[in-house]
């Protein structure tokens, strides 16, 4: 963890409750999740359909048409074709596999629950961090990559592929931060808060085994350190909205998350 400790912008001292599963979540489980802006659980999909959705995703990446596929800068020809990736878009009609990983019952029925409305399937992501080279993706708020009205509720679900731990990139939230509007984004190491911003002191780490998930809100302040280890840490990532909610053009959205010089410096 020396890296990733060494920022100053990530804490491994709190970690997040995980319930057991994603069946018949509770009245409980949706005011928590409306208070903190996450639910984590320990299982949505079992060992075979994490085997099936990595299978799928390396056939993608072998052949991926219209899928969009960005790769590691330093990733060279001949190496696994994965650990060279760092993220694939727009996958799920490229097979039935990952079709069905993005309209699950199961998970449908969490995101229903706390989305608060039936969902539409938004963006569809899987995203990488290779052993020694995976990058950090800086604190931010998903909502201000999106281009919806504001205020639009937005559900992201990120599953793990393999165990996501403290040393190989997991998830780092700070809870509560999505009742706290919207905040401006730099481009700086990645469209993200201003490092200066972040509120450490609230950082949550979450952890999660192949095949756990977190579901978290759209303007959820999260962040992923560098992986530092010797182990693989895939993951997909769904974004849902209410089914029917209109786009909006792209400046709609930054004149709300910012652009560089929005009334603040970073």
């Amino acid at each position: 963890m020396t890296t990733n400790a060494a920022t100053g912008l990530y804490n491994f001292v709190q970690f997040a409750p995980l319930r057991d599963d994603a069946d018949a979540i509770t009245a409980a489980d949706v005011a928590g999740y409306q208070r903190l802006g996450f639910l984590a659980v320990r299982e949505l999909l079992d060992p075979a359909a994490v085997a099936d959705v990595l299978d799928a995703l390396l056939g993608v990446a072998a052949d991926p048409n219209d899928v969009t596929i960005e790769f590691e800068k330093w990733a060279t020809p001949g190496e696994d074709l994965l650990d060279g990736v760092r993220k694939l878009m727009r996958f799920t009609g490229a097979d039935p596999r990952l079709e069905a990983a993005a309209r699950s019952p199961r998970m449908l029925g969490v995101v229903r629950a706390l989305l608060g409305a039936e969902p539409e399937l938004y963006q569809d992501m899987a995203l990488f961090k290779p052993p020694g080279g995976g990058r950090e993706k800086p604190w931010h708020q998903d909502h201000a990559f999106f281009d919806v009205p504001f205020g639009t509720p937005i559900l992201g679900v990120w599953i793990a592929l393999d165990e996501a731990s403290v040393d190989n990139g997991c998830m780092h939230v700070l809870p509560g931060t999505h009742r706290e509007g919207p905040v401006v984004h730099f481009q700086r190491r990645d469209f993200q808060i201003c490092d200066t911003e972040v509120q450490t002191h609230r950082d949550t780490v979450v952890p999660l085994p192949a095949g756990g998930a977190l579901f978290f809100d759209g303007l959820l302040h999260h962040g992923t350190p560098d992986n530092t280890s010797t182990a693989r840490r895939r993951a997909l990532q769904f974004h849902y909205v209410p089914a029917g909610t209109p786009r909006v053009p792209v400046q709609q959205r930054l004149d709300v998350f910012g652009s560089e010089g929005k009334d603040a410096r970073c």
